[in-house]
């Protein structure tokens, strides 16, 4: 192993696991140095709310103890992660961003916090959330606007905004986050970071709360694509606390990086996805593109139709959920909530009718995806057509459109939130302006394992994944 950086903060999960193998790092140093980064960058990004810093010494001494005498659990034992503020921690505040939850204090762990606790993690702190996880900006207003650590006057997507943020400034190796019409997905591509929304079923939910009980699914944000195949073996699997969870194997993820993609038949979804793209997006998925191509897969063109009518489907199904999961707080409460969010929750509801349109069209999502990919082993997009845009900036021009800041950070993750299938972003490239381009790499369902092997085959290929946003270093 090279020489241990002088900021352990900066190693990779697995980086930083190899190092406590061996000796060369106990997890109290790599908690204190986590925790050191935090004190010194969390007053200027606010990508955490709550910091449990004598909790995760606690943890840390533990580990380092546990692993000097009976040995390591894994890979991510002594490592530390961030929440979400949607998971469930005992003892500790879940507040889901809002005011109407602000003294939650659940008495039992989500079932990842349980799982990560149990393969050793380090718990470092809850992060920052769009209130109820109901938005893209992450500008709360309880608890503060989360900055995009490579531009503090734009923001850092949402609703995952805070763990996006916490994982680009070496805040964290790896936060939680979830993602109901694209949540871990736009703060990846936003902070230049890898975002995986699994298989809807993968990786169970219990003890998060909600937003939209179909559409919702968790997963983690990390460096680098062999980090979130780590984390993904630790939370994956089935939960009988979670009915849409199912009883199928998880398999090696890590194991299977390695392996050769020039048999991969790779689509590239360009109708609807690639429609209208800002200039600077579409020059790195092309180069990315290219990239692809050169690891010899046979990369070709490939058509899927009615992806227009998504956005509607999911906002009637995401209004209903939320009314519904809310309704405790209606009327009377309205008020406590923030323009935006108590906005949605006052809309009238969709009828039955409608509603029931809106699940029927999701499911003609699914199943013209899924005959997509009978032909190709996975489909690449952009996962943003924009770059961040700045606070404020509710509507935004760009490849000949001008439409909703809203839509434009949506359009291309929604499909996969219908459909339910794997998504990973992985970071691709820069606009002229220095801000973070993600590729999205979609596989069949509970095919996590093809998606993470291209997408490590491409870091492997490029050095995107190493670039730290200027002024965090």
């Amino acid at each position: 192993m090279p020489p241990l950086p002088s900021d352990p903060a900066g190693l990779t999960i697995a980086q930083a696991s190899s190092a406590i193998r061996g000796g060369e790092l106990s997890p109290v140093e790599l908690a204190q140095a986590h925790l050191a980064r935090i004190e010194r960058l969390n007053p200027r990004l606010n990508a955490y709310v709550l910091v449990t810093a004598e909790r995760a010494l606690a943890e840390a001494r533990a580990a380092e103890a546990e692993i000097a005498s009976r040995g390591r659990r894994g890979p991510m034992h002594g490592v530390p992660f961030a929440l979400k503020d949607l998971y469930d921690t005992a003892g500790i505040v879940t507040a889901g961003g809002t005011k109407v939850l602000a003294e939650r204090v659940p008495e039992r762990d989500a079932t990842v916090t349980r799982r990560l606790r149990e393969a050793g993690a380090v718990l470092l702190g809850k992060t920052n959330t769009h209130e109820a996880a109901y938005g893209v900006t992450t500008d709360n207003p309880h608890f503060g606007r989360t900055h995009n650590p490579w531009s503090a006057e734009r923001i850092p997507g949402g609703s995952s905004g805070g763990s996006g943020a916490a994982v680009a400034a070496r805040m964290a190796p790896m936060a939680m986050g979830t993602d109901t019409g694209g949540s871990i997905r736009d703060p990846a591509t936003l902070n230049g970071v890898v975002g995986l929304k699994p298989t809807f079923g993968r990786v169970s939910k219990a003890g998060v709360l909600p937003l939209s009980w179909r559409n919702d699914h968790a997963g983690p944000l990390t460096h680098t694509v062999e980090d979130t195949a780590i984390v993904l073996e630790a939370i994956a699997g089935y939960d009988p606390d979670d009915a849409a969870t199912v009883p199928v194997p998880v398999p090696s993820y890590t194991g299977q990086l390695g392996g050769d993609v020039r048999a991969l038949r790779v689509g590239v979804a360009r109708a609807f996805f690639f429609d209208h793209l800002h200039d600077g997006v579409r020059a790195a998925l092309e180069e990315a593109i290219n990239v692809v191509r050169g690891l010899g897969c046979a990369v070709r063109d490939v058509r899927v139709d009615g992806m227009e009518a998504g956005a509607g489907y999911l906002h009637h199904m995401v209004l209903a959920d939320a009314q519904e999961i809310y309704a405790p707080f209606l009327p009377e409460r309205l008020g406590d909530f923030g323009p935006d969010v108590a906005a949605h929750l006052a809309t009238p509801p969709p009828d039955g009718v409608a509603l029931a349109r809106a699940m029927r069209g999701a499911d003609e999502v699914s199943a013209e995806l899924r005959r997509t990919l009978e032909g190709v082993d996975a489909l690449i997009t952009p996962t943003l057509p924009i770059p961040a845009p700045r606070f404020g900036e509710d509507v935004v021009a760009y490849g000949g459109v001008e439409e909703p800041t809203l839509f434009a950070l949506s359009r291309c993750t929604i499909p996969f939130n219908l459909s339910g299938l794997p998504a990973l972003s992985v970071p691709c490239g820069f606009t002229a302006e220095g801000l973070p381009v993600g590729m999205q790499i979609v596989a069949r369902p509970f095919d996590e394992a093809t998606a993470l092997r291209l997408g490590h085959a491409y870091q492997q290929a490029t050095q995107w994944h190493e670039a730290t946003p200027p002024g965090v270093g």
